[in-house]
């Protein structure tokens, strides 16, 4: 049942993911209020909705325009199905104004509040903080409802596990249950009570589901997410406040998105293609030409924003691991595609010299230790080498000898790619590099490699210390799975693995 769920959640992107997410619990609501089952008015659901399509696509179009930029469609439709969810549906004219502000503000948040083109705080968050402490209306966030509940903790339980983020939520549910508990304890009130108050009656797990994961806006390594996650969590129960001023949800996530810009990367670039190269069959990578070098870790991915015509159910952001080091003068990404692949895809492999994509967020822990007498263990299938290219070149370039063994299973001897960096690396390095071939029949007579898959016998042959190494594997999700129960095989502790951030294959 899980690896079904695995399969599924690997087919659409975590931006569509959490669109389908909002618009099913709009739809639950409303239908749930057309039976009596909720309070509101379904009509009223549906015309807010409405509404603030209206008000949002409009001010982000302009917004857009006006600042010479593209905008992104999952984003402003995700700003949209949050306000319908956190602001009550409009019980006359007059509560227009206020529906309609939020939904102009949020989208201008993104082009206001923000530095070199990356928004500094949640869209949503950011609008209903301003009314509030302007105008002194504020969302009610009648999402936290008992009836919903239910259908929040599914569909965001989904979420957190396409994006890996479960410790965080995890951290910041427990930092708001502490919170709460002493607090109530404090205030005399009944620790249990509130409890279950904050629990049923509260939005706490869609904030988390919802809030608290917003990628652009939570911090890239997971140091800083536990960092990240405890303070929210902290700043959210319900009887945190300065005097008579009480912090709302909204403003508990903004100083969360503080932390996190003061230690994330800044950039967020505009890069244009320099080259497109054909390394295998169905692998290309694609070079490009920065203002000025990149900071960042050999190992870690972007996200990559790509505009194009008519984007499909994908949607136009992906993450790919960068491909290069920090050494190098330029950024390039490896990119698979296949028969069937997604517009997004299509539009990529179209470029042309010139043309622009727009990289940021800069994340992932999936890089060397720092102990450089760490003995480490890189197995990687297809694509999935990428991260181990930006590493070895890095070490290649930096004249650093590390006690690494690679393996790197491909289908053919074709599919093998960046094999010039590793063979320098074993040349250069004392590296130990063993490539491997799934297709018996595709190896030819010449073929010095290892055949077959990357099997517990393999690697006890190759890696007699097996036990004293830290195991990197990347790749498409399936193959990590198996390469996880490879090593469970060999009794290898799951604190030894690490596994690179796969977003799926659309």
């Amino acid at each position: 049942m899980i690896a079904l769920i695995d399969r599924m959640l690997n087919r659409v992107t975590m931006y569509r993911l959490v669109l389908y997410y909002l618009m099913f619990l709009i739809g639950v609501a409303t239908i749930l209020s057309f039976g009596g089952v909720l309070s509101y008015d379904p009509f009223a659901i549906l015309f807010s909705v409405s509404f603030l399509i209206t008000v949002c696509w409009t001010s982000n179009r302009l917004l857009a325009w006006a600042f010479g930029v593209s905008s992104a469609s999952d984003s402003t439709y995700i700003t949209i199905l949050i306000l319908a969810l956190i602001i009550t549906p409009i019980e006359g004219y007059g509560d227009l104004w206020f529906l309609g502000w939020a939904g102009a503000l949020a989208m201008a948040s993104k082009y206001l509040l923000a530095i070199n083109r990356k928004h500094l705080f949640n869209p949503a968050a950011a609008a209903v903080a301003i009314t509030y402490l302007t105008v002194n209306q504020s969302a009610s966030w009648w999402v936290g409802n008992p009836v919903l509940l239910p259908f929040v903790l599914i569909g965001g339980l989904l979420i957190v596990r396409k994006i890996h983020r479960g410790a965080m939520v995890a951290t910041f549910l427990t930092a708001a249950v502490v919170s709460t508990l002493l607090l109530s304890v404090v205030g005399g009130e009944n620790p249990a009570t509130t409890l279950w108050k904050s629990l049923i009656y509260a939005p706490l797990f869609f904030f988390a589901f919802v809030f608290v994961t917003e990628p652009l806006t939570t911090p890239p390594t997971r140091r800083w997410q536990m960092i990240y996650g405890g303070l929210v969590g902290l700043l959210s129960a319900p009887q945190v406040h300065l005097g008579s001023f009480y912090i709302t949800p909204e403003l508990a996530i903004l100083v969360g998105n503080l932390l996190a810009y003061l230690v994330s990367p800044k950039a967020r670039l505009v890069l244009r293609l320099k080259e497109k190269i054909q390394l295998s069959p169905d692998i290309y990578d694609f070079v490009f030409q920065p203002v000025g070098r990149l900071a960042f870790a050999p190992g870690q991915y972007m996200e990559w924003t790509l505009n194009h015509r008519e984007p499909d159910n994908r949607g136009n952001r992906r993450y790919f691991t960068l491909a290069s080091a920090p050494s190098e003068d330029e950024i390039r990404i490896g990119v698979k595609f296949y028969q069937q692949s997604s517009s997004y895809k299509r539009a990529m492999l179209a470029m042309k010299g010139g043309s622009q994509i727009m990289a940021g967020q800069i994340a992932g822990d999936f890089t060397l230790p720092n102990d450089q007498t760490q003995r480490c263990v890189m197995i990687a299938g297809g694509v999935g080498i990428t991260p181990f290219r930006s590493m070895i070149k890095h070490l290649l370039d930096t004249g650093q000898r590390r006690p690494i063994t690679l393996l790197f299973s491909n289908r053919t001897p074709r599919d093998i790619v960046y094999q010039d960096v590793f063979d320098r690396a074993r040349e250069e390095l004392g590296m130990k590099i063993i490539y491997t071939v799934t297709d018996k029949s595709k190896a030819p007579a010449n073929w010095k490699g290892q055949v077959g898959r990357i099997t517990p016998q393999l690697i006890q042959a190759e890696v007699p210390d097996y036990q004293q190494c830290i195991f990197y594997l990347s790749g498409p999700p399936g193959m990590v799975d198996s390469f996880k129960e490879t090593l469970r095989e060999l009794k290898v502790r799951s604190s030894q693995v690490r596994t690179d951030f796969f977003s799926g294959l659309a």
